[in-house]
């Protein structure tokens, strides 16, 4: 007999295996030891309330056991010798278009600009030491993507779009444990994700696709308006079709399809601070309890939106127990991020802080006007922060007050602060909506608002600044045979599982595309 139920729990109870049985039997009037196995299905807290509760789905099995996994198996097959499809970027919408490809029976043949995971970790490690980027191995660029070292979080909202279980279980298989399968939250973490990541690479290559690492494309090979390949400095790689997963931080790529005359348009994103509180502080405030999180919970998270003067201002990319790192992709660039690890025990906990930006909010008809903002905030950061990596910063009132922080207090940043009137040289359509906001926060969450916060700027990667046009049919560019943007870079997509969906439907595509 196999029973689904719904309990409501306690976090004492619903984080211990032998207690959840008991409690299954007692509810569903059972013998404890026919209980053969629980299958967690869904996790999530509910924290509303002062008392807090812990909701779970489970699958209970009576005297009978699971006939089926806890997810899919997929058998990837040799595909040395079938047709090639390109794949220029190796995040998540390239891996996981390569691995699709596979599925199908095509050869992904991916290139990547940036190194492999494990040597891209060391040239991240000198960013503290050396204040400086390489720009072709950092945070953003090589293999994994953006989300490799900055946190695994792999929530979305976009069921419509694609199997999410499907990209959970592809994980899974890879190596992710499968709590991600049943939290309603679903996160891998900085520590973990890079195993996983080597371990896609290696089903790709051994099922003969080919990886090529440090290989920038720098050319498109075009007959006519017909894709045939690619160039990558003196290489060049042909191929029918080429799946584009460049990402949304290389600025370099839109210009060089600009030149090539792919059609674009700019398209909307949002800029704004990285806001750091100590952990404890949020665990107290979101749990109602001046223990904090206490032994059971997780590190609490939390979710701000409201709209100011017409545009909306919310958290983005919440890391609960986690720090805030260095993100810029070039030389005279202050980005900054947030990442977290599996555990999510660190002493500060971070968000992203931002205000929605349109088109039209930014002056000209420059199609990459919005991608020029983003450089022009980027590099007055880099200027108040003594022309290093040393994020300008201010206490979170001071800022709301419009006052100079005279000191900061300690912080993840790992390149370090400088106290700067944050509030005075950003721009002030951004600075007057997030004043605005956090006090809106301050009064939604008592406690919120405080000077044990600290405001760092400045957090504009939250997404592509331009949309590469393709047909919402057959995922082609609209004027480019054989061209299938793909992801966030293309303006597609916003994280990893969303990312991985949109490189799985442009393989589909690409495939189509082969046979007809």
């Amino acid at each position: 007999m196999v029973r689904e139920i719904q309990l409501r729990l306690q976090p004492c109870d619903a984080y211990n295996e032998q207690t959840i049985r008991r409690i299954v039997a007692q509810e569903q009037a059972i013998d404890e030891r026919t209980i053969t196995c629980v299958r967690m299905l869904r996790r999530s807290i509910d924290a509303r309330q002062r008392n807090i509760f812990v909701n779970l789905t489970l699958k209970v099995f009576v005297n009978e056991q699971p006939d089926e996994p806890l997810f899919q198996q997929i058998v990837y097959k040799d595909v040395s010798q079938s047709p090639a499809v390109i794949v220029v970027g190796m995040g998540p919408g390239g891996l996981f278009a390569a691995l699709r490809l596979i599925e199908l029976g095509l050869k992904p043949v991916i290139v990547e600009r940036g190194k492999d995971v494990r040597e891209r970790k060391k040239d991240i490690a000198e960013i503290r030491p050396q204040q400086k980027i390489n720009p072709e191995s950092n945070y953003a660029f090589g293999e994994g993507g953006a989300g490799a070292y900055s946190d695994g979080k792999l929530y979305t909202r976009s069921k419509k779009r694609g199997s999410c279980e499907k990209i959970l279980g592809v994980l899974c298989q890879h190596g992710a444990s499968p709590a991600i399968l049943s939290d309603a939250h679903p996160h891998i973490g900085t520590d973990k994700l890079p195993a996983v990541i080597e371990n896609i690479r290696n089903t790709i290559l051994s099922c003969g696709g080919e990886v090529h690492f440090e290989t920038k494309m720098t050319g498109l090979l075009l007959q006519g308006d017909k894709l045939v390949g690619i160039v990558c400095g003196d290489r060049s790689f042909r191929a029918q079709a080429v799946i584009l997963a460049t990402g949304h931080s290389a600025r370099d790529t839109y210009q060089l399809l600009l030149a090539s005359g792919v059609e674009m348009e700019a398209k909307g994103l949002a800029v704004g601070v990285r806001l750091e509180h100590p952990a404890q502080l949020i665990d107290q405030l979101q749990y109602h309890s001046r223990q904090g999180r206490g032994k059971y919970l997780p590190a609490a998270e939390y979710n701000f939106v409201r709209q100011v003067g017409g545009r909306g201002v919310y958290s983005f990319c919440m890391c609960p127990g986690g720090s805030v790192v260095p993100a810029a992709t070039a030389p005279q660039q202050i980005v900054v991020n947030g990442m977290s690890p599996s555990s999510r025990v660190g002493q500060w906990s971070n968000s992203g802080m931002v205000v929605e930006l349109r088109p039209e909010d930014v002056e000209g008809d420059d199609l990459l006007r919005m991608m020029r903002y983003q450089e022009r905030l980027e590099n007055d950061c880099w200027l108040q922060g003594n022309r290093k990596q040393t994020a300008p910063a201010q206490r979170m009132s001071d800022f709301v007050n419009s006052r100079l922080s005279y000191d900061l207090p300690r912080s993840s940043y790992a390149p370090g602060l400088i106290s700067s009137p944050l509030h005075f040289w950003m721009p002030q359509p951004i600075v007057k909506r997030l004043q605005e906001g956090f006090n809106l926060f301050g009064q939604q969450k008592h406690g919120f608002l405080t000077n044990e916060a600290v405001v760092i700027g400045v957090e504009t990667r939250t997404s592509s600044p331009l949309r590469i046009l393709r047909s919402a049919e057959t995922f082609q560019h609209i004027r480019v045979c054989g061209l299938f943007p793909c992801g966030e870079g293309a303006g597609y997509a916003g994280g990893i599982v969303s990312s991985a969906i949109d490189g799985e439907r442009c393989a589909e595509a690409a495939s189509a595309f082969l046979a007809s």
